[in-house]
């Protein structure tokens, strides 16, 4: 079975995309998928979600990071790491991600240096789907990350600036699709909170571009949520019930349903950036 890459990018700090990940993963570890993690924050939250403070410290000073292969151009095989649930492993990282702009720009073909570090991995099979966590920034290293994905997915905030990211993230995906052929998997709502207005204002501007996919799974605000990663577990471990846990093993189906699906981020998506800028500064001038 070939081996579907998935990403998480928003340069908007505080849309989920390490929650989603980490619960994505595990979600469909439990249908029986073969999953790979990669940590590609210097926070390592991804890492943290599934390994305590101590532990995750220890990997970090270990040498075998997300960090050291880069640099090293090495087969990210030698330094995965097994978590405590069936068929679900990560490549942790660590705080040295904040220098891996630099030690990319003195490389050759620096665009596709994580691709080739993957390209082992994906030749054996080991994995059904890969999911990498990016961090919240444009540059070099999100290159490389979109550059390895076959889909990334968007996680939105439903908050009065959740919109600006995105249209940053369309125009950047205009500007490398040149050479990085990566497709929008679909826009993913989260921080759901029903009873602000928020939530309704950005279904209504997403709704208008129907060349945009967007998740019919939205992702709502749940305590259970911050609990689970106080305690470095998924939200369906911590409490299988809560709505979060619910809501992320349907986003799970989706994914799986889409998997064999093309889908196109569209060619109006330099319209649609700019169209949530301005919904932004109007909401932001009131």
């Amino acid at each position: 079975m070939k081996t579907t890459v998935i990403c998480f990018t928003n340069n908007k700090g505080g849309s989920g995309k390490s929650t989603v990940c980490a619960n994505l993963g595990y979600e469909l570890a439990s249908s029986g998928k073969r999953v790979l993690l990669l940590d590609g924050d210097m926070q390592m939250n991804l890492t943290l979600s599934y390994f305590s403070e101590e532990e995750t410290i220890s990997m970090a000073q270990s040498g075998k990071t997300l960090y050291e292969a880069i640099c090293d151009k090495a087969d990210l095989a030698d330094f995965i790491v097994s978590t405590r649930y069936g068929g679900l492993d990560l490549v942790p990282s660590s705080s040295l991600m904040s220098q891996v702009e630099f030690r990319l720009f003195t490389m050759m073909q620096r665009e596709f240096v994580l691709a080739n570090c993957l390209l082992g991995i994906k030749e054996k099979g080991a994995y059904d789907y890969i999911l990498i966590d990016a961090p919240p920034t444009l540059g070099n290293w999100v290159i490389n990350i979109l550059a390895a994905s076959d889909y990334c997915v968007m996680p939105v905030e439903a908050s009065p600036w959740g919109l600006f990211g995105l249209a940053n993230m369309f125009d950047f995906l205009d500007s490398v699709s040149g050479f990085c052929p990566v497709s929008l998997l679909g826009v993913l709502i989260t921080k759901v909170d029903e009873r602000k207005k928020y939530y309704r204002q950005t279904c209504d501007v997403l709704s208008q571009y129907s060349d945009i996919p967007v998740f019919k799974t939205v992702i709502h605000v749940d305590s259970a949520v911050e609990w689970a990663e106080d305690n470095s577990i998924p939200v369906s471990v911590f409490k299988k019930s809560a709505r979060s846990a619910v809501e992320f093993a349907q986003l799970s189906k989706e994914i799986i349903k889409y998997n064999n699906k093309e889908v196109s981020h569209g060619s109006r998506k330099k319209q649609y950036g700019k169209s949530i800028k301005k919904d932004g500064d109007d909401r932001k001038n009131r």
